[in-house]
Formats: C-alpha cells, sequence, structure tokens
C-alpha cells in the first residue's frame, strides 16, 4: 500500500529558503582577524548566497564539481556553505592544520575545481600551487588580517567575484536529496585521509535531529558560537541547525583562545558553545583568573576527544556552565550521541549525575549503536564489558569515496568505529579508548582515556597524555605525559600517588615513564596527536 504523502526533497536549499521565509532578520556575527564585528541577517545572507550562486555558474562550476573551501569561521564561509551545494556543487572543506602532504593529497583526489581562502591562509596554497593536478581557480577571502594575499594562479577578491553574479528571483533549484551536498576527509591519523560525501538528505535529517532539545538543542532563541572549525565535520553540522531554526549564529574567527575567546562569548551573550576538550582547558584556566560576565553560557558542547571529569565539574562548580558531553565522527556528519540525564535521574546524587555526564551518552534519534566482542557477538548492557561500537543510521556513510573496500564495515552493513566502548543498562555509551590506544599489560586491558582521567586530578596537571611502550615483562607498559598549568610544577610522585587509588601496581607506569613535557602535540582538529607522541618519545 502506498502512502499518501508528497515527496518532498530534504535539501540544503530547503533550509536557505527556511532562513529567508521565516527569521529573516535574525543575525549572524562575525568577530573579524583585525578585531571589528562584522553584523549582517538572514536575509541578507539569503541574498548574497544566491548572487554567489550565480557567480559560481557563471564561472563555469556544475553540478557535481567540487568547490573547496580553506578557511576559519565566519560569514563568507557560510555563504559558501550554502550556495554551493544549493546549485548541486559538492560543498568540500579543507583542513587548514593538515600537513602540505596530505593536503595536496586531498585537493588531487576530490578533484577540487575552484577554492575560497582566507587572506591570511593563502600562502600555504601558494607554496603547494605546483603540486595540485586540476589546476584550481582561487577565489580570496579577507578575513581583514594585516597582510598582502599570496599569488595564486587567476585568483580574484571574493567579493569582486560576487559582483559577476545576481540575485535571482525565480525560486531555488530544484535538488536531488540523493545527491552529493558536500564531503570531508578523516584527518588521517593512519595512512592517507578517506573521503565521505553527504548527501542533502543526511545533512537536512542530520540538521533536524541536533535540533531536539535531547540533542545539541539548537533553536531559535539560543544564540550559538562554534568554536569547532567549520573545516572539521562542518563544524558538527551547527551552521546548517543554526540557519534552519534562526539562531544567532557567532562566528569567532581565528579568536579561539583565552580573552579573545571570552571576551566574545560575553560581549556576544553566547548562550551555546561547541569546541574540543583543549580549547574549553585553555578558557577554563583563563576564566579563573580574570572576571567575564558569562551568565548566559548555560551549555558548552564538547566532543572530538572525551572531556575529563574535572572540567565536567569545574565548569558547572565555578561558573554554572553544563557540559554537554557528544560523540561522533566524520563518518556520522558527525553527531552519534548526546549525554543528557534523563528525567529519571533526577533525583540521584551529584556524585552519580557526574559519573553519567563523564559519558558519551545514548544515541541521539536517527542513530543505532551496539558494541561487539572480537567474535562479533553483543556486548552485554553492563557498563563492564568492552566491545567496539558499531553504528547504522541515515547520515552514517556506507563507504568511502573512491574507495569500496568494506574493511571497516560489518557484514549486515554496520560501520564499525574503532572505538571500544562500554554500555551500561540505561544504553549510555562510554567510550573507553581507540582500539589502537589500548594498553595490553600482563594479558589485560588498561584504557589509556581512563588513566588520563586520573592523571589530571594530580595538583598542577594541566594536560595528560597516555601511550603504551613496549615491555619485556609486562608486555606493554602505559608512559604518562603530562603538561603542567602555568607558573605550577608536577611532581611525578604525586602523580604515581593518584593512579595507586585507582590501578593495580602491575597497570602502574614506572616513574621514569612519567615524562613532563611543555606541549602535546595535537592532530589537525585539536586531538592527541599519540603517533607523534610514540615516535618522539
Amino acid at each position: 500500500m502506498k502512502s499518501t504523502m508528497m515527496n518532498y526533497q530534504l535539501t540544503i536549499p530547503a533550509i536557505l529558503q527556511r532562513a529567508k521565509e521565516i527569521h529573516p532578520e535574525k543575525q549572524i556575527v562575525t568577530k573579524m582577524n583585525d578585531e571589528s564585528i562584522h553584523r549582517y541577517s538572514y536575509g541578507e545572507f539569503y541574498t548574497r548566497v544566491r548572487r554567489l550562486m550565480d557567480a559560481l555558474q557563471k564561472a563555469g562550476i556544475k553540478p557535481g564539481d567540487r568547490v573547496a573551501t580553506f578557511g576559519m569561521n565566519h560569514y563568507r564561509h557560510l555563504e559558501v556553505y550554502f550556495a554551493a551545494p544549493s546549485m548541486g556543487a559538492v560543498l568540500h572543506t579543507l583542513n587548514v592544520r593538515l600537513f602540505p602532504e596530505q593536503l595536496v593529497y586531498i585537493v588531487n583526489d576530490a578533484e577540487d575545481s575552484i577554492i575560497f581562502v582566507d587572506k591570511s591562509l593563502s600562502k600555504t596554497l601558494s607554496d603547494l600551487l605546483s603540486q595540485f593536478k586540476k589546476k584550481p581557480k582561487f577565489v580570496i577571502m579577507d578575513d581583514l588580517e594585516a597582510m598582502e594575499a599570496a599569488p595564486l594562479a587567476d585568483a580574484i577578491d571574493y567579493e569582486e567575484f560576487l559582483k559577476n553574479g545576481n540575485d535571482s528571483s525565480l525560486p531555488l533549484p530544484e535538488v536531488d536529496e540523493n545527491k552529493a551536498s558536500g564531503m570531508c576527509y578523516t584527518s588521517g591519523t593512519t595512512g592517507n585521509p578517506k573521503g565521505v560525501v553527504y548527501s542533502h538528505r543526511s545533512v537536512y535529517l542530520h540538521s533536524m535531529s541536533i535540533c531536539m532539545s535531547d540533542s545539541l538543542g539548537v533553536c531559535e532563541k539560543e544564540t550559538v558560537l562554534p568554536v569547532v572549525p567549520m573545516f572539521h565535520a562542518n563544524a558538527w553540522g551547527i551552521p546548517f541547525a543554526c540557519v534552519m531554526t534562526g539562531a544567532t549564529l557567532v562566528f569567532p574567527g581565528k579568536h579561539l583562545l583565552g580573552h579573545a575567546l571570552a571576551s566574545l562569548l560575553e560581549q556576544e551573550k553566547v548562550s551555546i558553545a561547541a569546541g574540543v576538550p583543549t580549547i574549553w582547558n585553555v578558557l577554563y584556566q583563563h576564566l579563573k583568573k580574570n572576571s567575564y560576565d558569562l551568565s548566559k553560557l548555560h551549555t558548552m558542547i564538547v566532543g572530538g576527544s572525551a572531556a575529563p571529569l574535572s572540567m565536567i565539574e569545574g565548569f558547572k562548580k565555578d561558573f554554572g556552565i553544563q557540559i554537554l558531553h557528544a560523540w561522533g565522527m566524520t563518518e556520522l556528519s558527525p553527531v552519534g550521541t548526546v549525554c543528557r540525564l534523563r528525567t529519571t535521574m533526577k533525583d540521584w546524587n551529584e556524585s552519580e549525575k557526574m559519573h553519567f555526564l563523564a559519558k558519551q551518552g545514548p544515541a541521539v534519534a536517527g542513530v543505532e549503536l551496539r558494541g561487539i566482542d572480537d567474535q562479533g557477538r553483543d556486548i552485554p548492557k553492563d557498563g563492564k564489558t568492552p566491545g567496539e561500537l558499531i553504528v547504522r543510521g541515515p547520515w552514517v556513510t556506507v563507504e568511502y569515496y573512491g574507495n569500496p573496500s568494506q574493511e571497516s564495515f560489518t557484514e549486515d552493513g554496520w560501520f564499525k568505529t574503532g572505538d571500544v566502548v562500554t554500555i551500561d543498562e540505561h544504553s549510555y555509551i562510554q567510550i573507553t579508548d581507540r582500539k589502537k590506544d589500548l594498553i595490553k599489560t600482563r594479558g589485560e586491558w588498561i584504557s589509556s582515556v581512563e588513566m588520563e582521567s586520573q592523571v589530571l586530578k594530580a595538583s598542577g596537571v594541566l594536560e595528560a597524555a597516555v601511550v603504551a611502550k613496549p615491555d619485556e615483562i609486562r608486555g606493554e607498559v602505559p608512559v604518562v605525559f603530562v603538561v603542567p598549568k602555568e607558573g605550577e610544577s608536577i611532581d611525578k610522585k604525586s602523580v604515581l600517588g593518584v593512579l595507586k587509588e585507582n590501578f593495580a601496581n602491575w597497570q602502574l607506569p614506572n616513574l621514569e615513564d612519567i615524562q613532563v613535557i611543555d606541549v602535546i602535540p595535537k592532530t589537525s582538529v585539536g586531538k592527541f596527536d599519540k603517533k607523534v607522541l610514540r615516535t618522539r618519545f
């Protein structure tokens, strides 16, 4: 029996049209590199997107062509976010923090036709021009950095490019919801980065999911600041959700740390912010020493890697700010789980609540998840038994771009995430490690994530990372890297003492394997780069 429902296409142009019709007066705010503030409305945004769509067509961009961006978070970047897919092209956000050889690989693999690049980042691409096979066109986005743009072949200023387009009053073009709308590449921690291609339908459904109050809660009344870069899994889909709902959208540009970020949060009365733990750790230390009015900031979304319990407790106790733990991957568009407490948990004591808030939470609506052991059997929901997390859903990839290999998928089509988790009786997951980061000592597994969380309780510790090294007797032993807080020192014995409270003697690192370093190397998306730690130390 057929339904009687309309075949309404779930597309990015539909999100754009809604912004024009429903909330054209709402604001998009950007802090530019010279610290000036750019403001305009969603209505003005819509007009400029329509002009950019026409300019792209006149520049020879066709449906299916890849339109790349190489920039930070700002309003022009958002315009490309919507113009490219709305005309049938494919938005391709390039990670500005990749190594040059990875960047060249990605541009060539995606076959980018045109690249929109921030003026302050133009030299990076200029130095690589000879290695780009397709010879893309370039559009320079002036981020108001005090410098000249580096020479790029046939480059044109963004505003000059926009003048080539007309603001059409015609309806937005019809787009098939199953066609590609965008693509992102994984950060390539092992081997070459892998491409994931999103559809219009997957972006639309993902946006609806993260607008739910049980998820990220993006809605019209909120003022949202994504610190997470627009080149990192589409800033977790937050820009699309904000345009869908009319949330006031605040972009930080390059201003991501300390006073620059705190003052923007205060000035724009931000209510929701999103970023990786390293960003919030630096902000927390700054807020402890400086005073700001962040009374409107009720939620800070944390993803990318696990937020330490000490951070969750610290923000709540000292500033009344809720840390909202989420988990996702590029392959999931990216949000898969969000950790909010349920009404049935309201009478729990604070310790129990904090224990759960340190987990990554249950699957958001639209995602199914399971944990499996090495034999592919489901792990029990006891909160103790570890297994690999596998997922499926309408915004989960079914393969990698140009790579039909199915090694990352189960025989029945679930995506194997590579994350090791436990699942409790409430269906909340807790990531214990990446499979490749587990430490096997005397035949038993140690979670590097759990050990890192405990090390952060030691006096003077700002950051901690744990990796394995071979040991003739134990098989592997943990090596603990710690970074001291500004102006403080770290006593290795006190770190060992904290670990003794939570780990058996045979699991402990040797005293000489607790190393104090100035900085922990980070990947292009702000995670600890453990492969560098293993190689360097």
